[in-house]
């Protein structure tokens, strides 16, 4: 897999220090509220356990599985929800934790529909935001680290469900996707 790589954009040490930052910023930022932590499966979950055991908070956790990737290197900007949340984000914070904001089409969607439900308020925890493949306009709360517009996997980011157990983000040699 890892002959796969062409370059690494962020080491296993790096991820941990963002984690450990986002972490102690988020413990600040949520000290007297509760804390709902929401994270969209599948690609958030190295991260999202990374960052959780460091918010010192009293929070709850819950996931939703939403996709707009239905194979391919491209959002096919057609949003499914495949997993609801199990319990209510009424009058909750939640915060979403990410892997990626890439378009933004999957978490404006999601922020309008949490919203929508009764959220108290909504607000994005993402390792990787990728500007430069906007569909909205969405500036994420919480940015481990800016990318360039490249297709990456590791660390929970997969291609075609393959490289999500790496534990380093890179960029994927095209060589691997296009056919």
């Amino acid at each position: 897999m890892k002959n796969d790589i062409i370059e690494i954009l962020l080491t296993e040490q790096e991820i941990n220090e963002i984690a450990n930052k986002m972490g102690k910023q988020i413990t600040e930022d949520y000290k007297d509220k509760d804390l709902l932590l929401v994270g969209l499966l599948k690609g958030c979950v190295p991260f999202m356990a990374d960052l959780s055991r460091n918010i010192d908070l009293k929070l709850d956790i819950a996931y939703m599985a939403v996709s707009s990737y239905h194979g391919g290197i491209n959002s096919s900007g057609d949003i499914k929800i495949k997993m609801d949340l199990d319990m209510s984000v009424k009058g909750r914070n939640v915060l979403i934790v990410e892997d990626i904001v890439d378009t933004a089409n999957t978490i404006v969607t999601v922020t309008e529909l949490l919203i929508h439900r009764g959220a108290k308020s909504v607000k994005i925890a993402t390792l990787l935001d990728k500007p430069a493949g906007r569909q909205k306009v969405y500036v994420p709360a919480y940015i481990g680290k800016t990318i360039p517009k490249a297709f990456v996997v590791g660390y929970g980011l997969d291609y075609d469900e393959k490289y999500r157990n790496l534990p380093f983000v890179g960029i994927l040699d095209p060589k691997v996707y296009i056919k």
